[in-house]
């Protein structure tokens, strides 16, 4: 049943020309992270690298599918490069487009998030690894990167609605799968909604919950 489901993946989802739009967005956000760190060409070329296929890396080590297609397919790697590459040089360029660069990101986020989950269907993980694959392909990227450029990742220090997109894309995807109404429509809503929820939190300034903090008291 699961693999009936993941069989239906949509065409449109997994067109190549999507997945490299969503893999280079990422990597464009790797480049100019290390910019802003002043990282030579090799640590551009690591944190893009890292931002643009870390997800699917993750992915695919998670439910099995080794070697990973990060470092076996030659577009997706060559695509990540040539971002780090083209951030080095046209960095200034970059700053400039970057809110072209954020709608290309929503674009990958749910693009990712409806394949990482899938992707885990397929491999019959069960549908409770499938949603927390979909959630790191969606986000893993990012969290590398931070991490590697000596930040705390931008999904927790913000309260950006970055993993709550993810998490609800990826439930959706998973729910979809359960009723088996998992089929091109309504993976490219699913996509489309995670895409439509990150750009209305970012236009809104929405913030996830957080703790309510109290300062301790001062004087005697």
């Amino acid at each position: 049943m699961l693999l009936d489901a993941a069989a239906a993946a949509p065409s449109l989802l997994l067109e190549p020309v999507l997945e490299l739009v969503g893999v280079f967005a990422f990597a464009l956000s790797g480049g100019l992270a290390a910019v802003r760190k002043n990282f030579d060409i090799i640590g551009a070329l690591v944190l893009a690298w890292c931002a643009g296929l870390g997800g699917g890396m993750l992915r695919d080590v998670l439910i099995g599918d080794v070697p990973p297609v990060g470092i076996t397919d030659i577009k997706l790697f060559g695509t990540a490069a040539a971002a780090g590459v083209i951030t080095m040089i046209f960095h200034p360029a970059m700053a400039r487009i970057w809110r072209f660069i954020i709608v290309l990101d929503a674009v990958g986020l749910g693009l990712f998030v409806v394949q990482g989950a899938t992707k885990a269907i397929d491999m019959e993980t069960g549908f409770l690894a499938a949603a927390i694959v979909g959630i790191l392909t969606g986000v893993g990227g990012g969290v590398l990167r931070d991490l590697l450029s000596g930040d705390v990742p931008v999904i927790f220090r913000e309260r950006e609605y970055y993993a709550i997109p993810a998490a609800l894309g990826a439930g959706a995807t998973v729910l979809c799968s359960y009723f088996e109404v998992f089929n091109p429509v309504t993976a490219s809503l699913i996509a489309l909604g995670v895409f439509l929820l990150r750009l209305i939190a970012l236009k809104f300034r929405f913030q996830a919950p957080a703790a309510r903090r109290t300062l301790p008291p001062t004087g005697n």
